[in-house]
This record gives C-alpha cells, structure tokens and sequence, in this order.
C-alpha cells in the first residue's frame, strides 16, 4: 500500500486581503499544498477558504503566542501579505522560525528587506528559509537581470521602474508608497551615492503598444541598496514608478511638493482618504500595467550593448505580478527543490522562467529588446 505524503501546508497572514487573496488562490491549485487563510477576521478567512478548499484560521500577527499558535497548525510556510512593512518589525519571522516553518514575504520596504539578514543565524540553527522582498523588487527586478547579465562583459547601469493601472492596491500599500513621497532616499549614480526626493524627478518609459508612454517618478526600493552589492560593476542603479491615471500620477507629484516644502510632514497620513478617491477614479482606468528593466553597458564583443526586458499586463492582471514569487518559492519548497537556508532578500532564489511561470494563464506578455542607451 502506498502511502500518500501529508500535505505542505501553507498559511497566508493577509490572506483574504487584496494580494494575499490572490496568492490564496494560486496556491490552491498546486497539488500537494494545504492553504491556511489566516487574519483578524473570522467571517472574511472563512469565506475565501469556503472559495478556494482551504482552511480558515483567526490569527493577529501580534499575538504574543503567534509562535506555538504556528506549531499547533503545523506550518511548514508563513507567507506575510500584512503590511505596510515599512516601520514593521521582524516578530512574524521571529515567530516562524520558533516553530520551525519557512518564512516569505511580499515586502518592498527598503530598510525592511535589506535588514532581514539580522536573522541569518537563527534561521539557519532552525533549518528554515527567511526570504523577504518576495515580490516585483528585488525577486523579479533581480532575476531579470541575472538573465540578461551573461550578454553583457560589463553592465555599468540598471534603471527600472512600473506603472501600475487604475486598479488601486490596499490602504496599507498606498500608505507605504507615500511615506516616502517627498523625503530624500539614496540612489547611486555615476558611482556615487546622491539624495534625490520620493515622487519626483519625473520621468517617461516608451512600453511597447499597447501601453505606449507612462509617466514615472523617483521611488524608494529594496533594489537601490542591493543591486550595487550584487553587480559591483554598476555605476547607476534607479528606480522609478508611476500610476496609470495621470490625474493620479501629477496629484502625488504635486503632494510630494508639500511634503519636500515642509508643508505636510507625511502624506501617508492622508492615505485614507486619498485611497477612496481612488477607487472612485479606478473606472476612468484601461486596465493596463507594464514593468521595465534596461540594463546598459558593454557587450561581450566589446560594443556598447542596451538591452529593455517588459512586461505588460492588461485586464487589471497586474496586481497578480507582485504575488507570483511567493508562489513560485512555495512551489519549490513544498517539492524539496530549494536547499537554501538561512535569512536574507529575495534575490537569486527564483530564476525568471519559475516565476514567469506562475503568471501562465493571465493577460501578460513579455519579452527583451536592444534599445538606444540612456542618458545618465
């Protein structure tokens, strides 16, 4: 008689919540894995968990006995969806490795991901996976350029950046996004480092059609601080994002001015508020979204090579992008095909194929180009 293996069992902190719903969902269709949607509301958890064949658990990241709570439901995965992580601290992956299980999250909180080794130690005595930032940045951004990196003798910059559509995040992501709108953050340019402001310097990116030109501005990410660490040869590393209405685009702008101005000390304080506006505006929308990463330097016959990899996105797809690495870790630790221990950023775990793989099924196409190289 054959004897059928116990289940991996998965538990989403946020899980019926706006990303974690959809990675509840993703989740479910793997076979061998048990999804626990778990958070602060019981009727809501049982709801999706009805949905999807899961288990609805009534859990608050806070409680000081998260850790055996953990051991009692036999988790083999946390996966934290419970933003905003900036300001956050580790408790949730503290929990996790006491009671032995994995660690992911879907942070993109700069101090949060690159700090996230402080727990190196502890994970490894423990024998469990911390990985945080596994989202767009760095697992994406990251396992794009370890792709294209080998066409490349040289790569002297990375510029990269999304433009999202209508289609508004959680209050506690749009909350995240304007805490830093309109403060100094670091980014490295021509081999230094330089203050530049939080939703400024605006910029544009050419996507293919049908995206076509979107606006962008400077943003705060994990990225900043761990790509010059990881290609050493770069001289410029920058970030930019913009959001898929222009009302709303130049709306932050101008907020970030206020900010910057000393006018208004954070304008995630208005983060309520400006979020149902925009979800009233999300209509007016085209349900488009696209990400970028152009990588320049010198190729390996010696020549100045560019190269532009994007993704679009279209029929508010979008929002799944950020999920999928999440998923893809998942996958791999519930097959035993990721031997890698310890605390750290999501970087190097994922190549680009297994996270692509996830979006199979979802309006979004991508692909690499030779460009013009950029001014820098």
């Amino acid at each position: 008689m054959s004897v059928v293996p116990p289940a991996f069992r998965v538990l989403v902190l946020g899980g019926y919540g706006n990303f974690g719903s959809l990675i509840a969902r993703r989740l479910s269709t793997i076979e061998g894995l048990r999804v626990l949607i778990a958070g602060r509301d019981q009727k809501r958890a049982s709801a999706l968990a009805a949905e999807v064949g899961g288990e609805p658990v009534c859990l608050d990241m806070n409680q000081p006995t998260l850790a055996g709570r953990l051991l009692e439901l036999k988790v083999d995965l946390l996966i934290s969806t419970a933003g905003p992580f900036q300001g956050q601290d580790y408790r949730v992956a503290r929990a996790a490795i006491a009671a032995g299980a994995h660690y992911v999250d879907l942070a993109d909180a700069r101090a949060f991901v690159c700090g996230i080794g402080e727990l190196n130690r502890a994970a490894r005595s423990a024998g469990v996976l911390v990985c945080a930032g596994a989202s767009s940045v760095p697992a994406l951004s990251a396992a794009v350029v370890d792709q294209l990196l080998p066409r490349f003798a040289r790569l002297d910059s990375i510029v990269h950046g999304i433009s999202s559509s209508a289609k508004i995040p959680g209050q506690a992501t749009l909350n995240a996004v304007l805490g830093y709108c309109g403060k100094p953050l670091r980014q490295l340019r021509a081999g230094h480092w330089q203050s530049v402001y939080g939703w400024q310097d605006l910029s544009t990116h050419d996507f293919p059609q049908p995206l076509g030109r979107r606006w962008l501005a400077q943003c705060d990410v994990p990225d900043l601080e761990l790509f010059p660490q990881r290609y050493p040869s770069v001289r410029d590393v920058r970030f930019s994002a913009g959001l898929g209405l222009r009302f709303t685009h130049f709306g932050t702008w101008a907020l970030s001015w206020l900010v910057r101005m000393g006018l208004l000390r954070n304008a995630g304080r208005l983060s309520a508020g400006l979020h149902r506006l925009a979800v009233a505006l999300e209509p007016f929308g085209d349900g488009r979204s696209g990400m970028f990463v152009h990588l320049q330097g010198e190729g390996r016959d010696g020549q100045p090579l560019a190269l532009c990899w994007d993704l679009l996105a279209s029929d508010d797809h979008g929002p799944n992008i950020p999920c999928m690495a999440a998923v893809a870790l998942a996958r791999k630790l519930a097959a035993g095909r990721l031997a890698a221990r310890g605390a750290s950023p999501c970087i190097g775990l994922l190549s680009l194929d297994e996270y692509l793989f996830e979006l199979e099924g979802l309006r979004v196409v991508h692909g690499a180009r030779e460009v013009e190289s950029l001014p820098l």
